[in-house]
């Protein structure tokens, strides 16, 4: 029973015994949960998994195998409230059409409106061009079309929002994750700089050699361990319009692990603003203060940031223009703070670079980078590579 449950398992790297495998089916047999798919799923992860790191693993294996198993049997039904933004009318435009529709203009404009609609707003609307809700081509809502507007719950879809207001969840980069091809590594390999420090805990076979030569007795010598001493800061952008390149970018979270023993990594959303964070499920409560980071790690540390620069260019330049939160300090003013504190930093963009002209955010992100920005493919990360161990 479950055995193609575990045999994916295996297949997916996480090391799930058989041992384990008959713990799970005596706790079945036990009846020690309800039988529904959620309690399942919690005793098999707390059965099979070990180690948090593979968690997400974990979820992508189970959604996998048993993927449609949930029913409504047995279930209590109760009438629900219907979501006032929820989109049973999508409208499907043009591009001709999208082009006619115009934007309320500033970011000031547009966040002083959606206060003003907030106010004077009582029931729920769909598929109209100025109230808050769902279709059509209002800026406040979801589901439909705007240059520039507000994302009030839903998914995103033409990535045009300058603000959303809802709650994201994102999951960290898998750090265990096995590369596909070697090249990444090998371009990394050009941020090397040797140095022995620490412990002398290493034979040095050498100077045992020697020295035994020497002194007509065994004469056994200790040196450090011969360590790669380029110390690398690592800013991760994450979720949103960073979605399709999590493969591409666990691929390289995962060779800069393996090639640099002092790495600090952080993650951020779009921009960097007053707050980074190690752990995309506690983003909202363990966040480190970017002050902390510039004042704790060196100038001899190198900066790599790693993002697709597409964003609203009001989370750039204003005030309060962060799509998640209400930042008090524009984007570039961080830019600039990280720049002058690390001068040896780089900017690695996933999206192929002739769609970078297209973008105002990216051009002001090269800006503020002084032109140092790469795209990520092994010519660019060759080319970043050079540009950090340029001397300065």
């Amino acid at each position: 029973m479950f055995l193609a449950f575990l045999d994916e398992l295996r297949a997916a790297g996480i090391p799930a015994s058989l041992k384990e495998h008959l713990v799970l089916l005596e706790a079945l047999d036990a009846e020690v949960i309800d039988r529904t798919p959620e309690a399942f799923y919690y005793l098999a992860r707390a059965t099979y998994v070990k180690d948090e790191g593979l968690l997400d693993r974990f979820d992508q294996v189970f959604a996998k195998v048993f993927r449609g198993i949930a029913t409504s049997y047995g279930a209590e039904t109760a009438d629900l409230p219907e979501d006032w933004l929820k989109a049973v009318a999508e409208q499907y435009l043009t591009p001709e059409e999208m082009a006619r529709i115009e934007s309320l203009g500033s970011w000031d404009e547009i966040m002083a409106t959606l206060k003003q609609r907030l106010a004077e707003q009582e029931g729920r609307h769909q598929g109209g061009s100025k109230w808050i809700g769902t279709g059509g081509t209002s800026p406040f809502g979801n589901g439909g079309y705007n240059p520039e507007g507000v994302r009030i719950g839903g998914e995103s879809r033409h990535h045009r929002a300058i603000k959303v207001w809802d709650q994201r969840e994102f999951r960290n980069l898998d750090s265990t994750r096995e590369l596909g091809t070697r090249n990444i590594k090998v371009a990394l390999r050009r941020l090397r700089r040797f140095a022995r420090e620490g412990a002398a805990d290493e034979l040095d076979i050498d100077g045992t050699i020697d020295g035994t030569a020497r002194q007509g007795w065994l004469d056994v010598r200790m040196r450090p361990e011969r360590r790669n001493a380029v110390k690398l800061l690592l800013f991760l952008d994450v979720g949103g319009s960073m979605d399709p390149w999590v493969t591409l970018c666990e691929e390289l979270f995962s060779a800069a692990t393996a090639e640099f023993k002092n790495l600090e990594f952080f993650y951020f959303h779009n921009c960097p603003y007053e707050g980074v964070w190690k752990d995309n499920r506690r983003r909202f409560s363990e966040r480190t203060p970017l002050w902390d980071v510039l004042h704790k790690f060196g100038h001899d540390y190198k900066l790599v940031l790693v993002g697709d620069a597409s964003m609203s260019p009001y989370e750039i330049s204003h005030p309060g223009g962060s799509v998640e939160h209400n930042n008090e300090e524009a984007g570039a003013t961080w830019m600039q703070r990280l720049t002058n504190t690390y001068p040896a930093a780089v900017w690695l963009n996933p999206l192929p670079s002739p769609q970078w002209g297209y973008s105002p955010s990216i051009r002001m992100i090269r800006e503020l980078m002084s032109e140092r920005m790469y795209p990520l493919t092994l010519a660019g990360l060759d080319d970043a590579m050079r540009e950090l161990t340029r001397k300065r």
